[in-house]
């Protein structure tokens, strides 16, 4: 058994105990190939979640500083994010800028899986925020299935500004994958913006969140 796979065997054993968690449509998850999990984003710990939970590995980004720690709480944290498969992204720079992006195709082209929150940041309020388009761009791009994933309630296992991570219970909705017309990256905006908002109603659909209009904002302070 290799790194990822133990590291997601025993996260998941972990969660499964601890929370008991919902899991619906996992048949929805290409068995090959490359795919994109678009998901929305309520807690620090919806990551490491879909990583544990999914049947087939999912890079997300991560904190560049969470690969950097010192002594044996940074060793292990490191490792863990190492393990789960985590990007290291610095701090401000966005998940939807282009350096950011191109990594993430460079992993589809690989046939890997991949992971963003169209949203760009934690939901501090609960509404399902407008979606930014560089989930567009990577769908038309590579024509990669986006699997919709709608988690419920996972904001209470470490609400924001709060350290401690409290067992709850909570659900996690994987929708019918999108799949849109590989048109490269030389589509015009409009495509990638209607492409957007059809994968923000299918993780609506999911989550059952009530929408915002407008993009989300990252505060001051994580």
């Amino acid at each position: 058994m290799g790194v990822y796979d133990l590291t997601r065997s025993t996260t998941r054993g972990l969660i499964a105990g601890l929370c008991r968690p919902t899991v619906e449509g996992l048949r929805h998850v290409p068995a090959a190939g490359p795919f994109i999990v678009a998901s929305n984003h309520l807690s620090f710990l919806d990551s490491v979640l879909i990583q544990a939970l999914m049947p087939r590995p999912v890079a997300f980004f991560a904190k560049a500083e969470y690969f950097r720690g010192t002594g044996v709480k940074g060793a292990l944290m490191r490792s863990f994010f190492e393990g789960v498969g985590s990007i290291p992204v610095e701090r401000g720079q966005q998940a939807a800028s282009v350096a950011a992006l191109k990594t993430l195709l460079d992993l589809l082209e690989e046939g890997d899986g991949v992971g963003i929150y169209p949203e760009g940041t934690r939901s501090r309020d609960g509404r399902l925020y407008r979606g930014r388009t560089g989930v567009g761009w990577l769908a038309l791009t590579t024509g990669a299935p986006v699997v919709p994933v709608g988690l419920v309630g996972t904001e209470a296992l470490q609400p924001a500004g709060k350290k401690g991570i409290r067992p709850q219970h909570f659900t996690l909705r994987i929708g019918r994958p999108l799949v849109f017309a590989k048109t490269g990256p030389g589509h015009p905006l409009p495509a990638r913006r209607n492409a957007t908002d059809a994968i923000m109603d299918s993780i609506a659909a999911l989550s059952r969140q009530e929408r915002a209009t407008h993009y989300n904002q990252s505060p001051a302070v994580e």
